[in-house]
């Protein structure tokens, strides 16, 4: 079981907050380092001192860090245009030695799309758009050097790229997708994911939707076992049931919902929920969603007293 550390920084955090969390990720050992891509908090957090970009901050990191893995979960579809966002991301690749995950989500926060003037379509045209997002994303890094690439979709024309910068990762980093939807993101995995990722839900709802990828990817004649089976789970691990509580009060959650919705709990509780996440979905990957990124301790704990009983 590989666990990764999964940040929110629209809540409130700074570059330098990020880049101490993603330095302790790695002394610890964990195996990546992630942050969403939004630019707006949400609840009652004060977003101070303001929205860090997903893709400069990672280009940061991997100048930073040398071993953990890179990534996104996920950037939002409706945010960048295709090409560009290929630029950035094989860049970011090529500064990190090949060390870049690309998770890709169709956009869904309506507030920061109005604050900031991002359309955000509606399911169907969304949808749409995000597909071919995905081709042409990935057709530019898999066009070979000295080729030129082109797409005539709805919403994109692209005629005679050049498809550069090429990233370090041949053919193309991993792509990460996920959600529940039932039939489009399914037949999308399916072609284009190389890891699946189910984000805060129970394991019933993760199972049924890995079963639709599987499906989909039979039926398009992909070996479903390429496709990694990940989760994301909100974390909150303390040596006794008082500092779980102080954890917890922390990011402003109750204990009891955390033991319902995440990996909350002492140690040998938190072992417990991941095991009983492996067993009934069959996930390889854990995302370990850390909401107070002052608490550098809680980072060691986790892996001095979680993940070494997984190995």
């Amino acid at each position: 079981m590989e666990l990764r550390i999964f940040t929110e920084p629209q809540q409130g955090a700074s570059y330098d907050d990020l880049l101490r969390v993603a330095k302790a990720t790695e002394d610890a050992g964990f195996d990546a380092f992630f942050r969403s891509d939004h630019f707006l908090r949400m609840g009652s957090a004060s977003g101070l001192p303001g929205p860090t970009d997903a893709w400069v901050t990672l280009g940061g990191l991997a100048r930073e860090t040398s071993r953990i893995r890179l990534g996104t979960l996920v950037t939002a579809a409706t945010f960048r245009h295709p090409s560009a966002l290929a630029i950035s991301v094989a860049q970011v690749d090529q500064m990190s030695g090949g060390r870049v995950e690309f998770g890709l989500g169709s956009g869904w926060f309506a507030d920061e799309h109005t604050a900031y003037g991002f359309e955000l379509p509606d399911m169907k045209t969304r949808f749409d758009r995000y597909a071919e997002q995905l081709a042409i994303i990935t057709g530019l890094w898999e066009t070979p050097e000295g080729q030129t690439f082109s797409f005539q979709g709805e919403h994109y024309t692209l005629d005679g790229a050049p498809a550069l910068p090429k990233p370090a990762q041949r053919p193309r980093p991993p792509v990460v997708l996920g959600g529940t939807g039932k039939k489009r993101t399914p037949e999308l995995a399916a072609r284009y994911a190389d890891e699946f990722n189910i984000p805060f839900n129970s394991p019933e709802v993760a199972l049924a939707q890995f079963e639709r990828v599987e499906q989909a990817a039979t039926a398009a004649g992909r070996d479903p076992k390429e496709i990694v089976r990940s989760a994301a789970l909100v974390v909150a691990v303390g040596r006794d049931d008082a500092e779980v509580t102080r954890r917890a009060d922390a990011i402003g959650r109750q204990v009891p919902e955390l033991r319902e919705n995440g990996v909350a709990g002492t140690p040998a509780q938190a072992v417990e929920t991941i095991g009983t996440w492996r067993e009934k979905t069959g996930i390889t990957r854990l995302y370990l969603q850390v909401l107070d990124l002052s608490d550098l301790d809680h980072l060691e704990l986790i892996a001095c007293e979680v993940a070494r009983q997984l190995d």
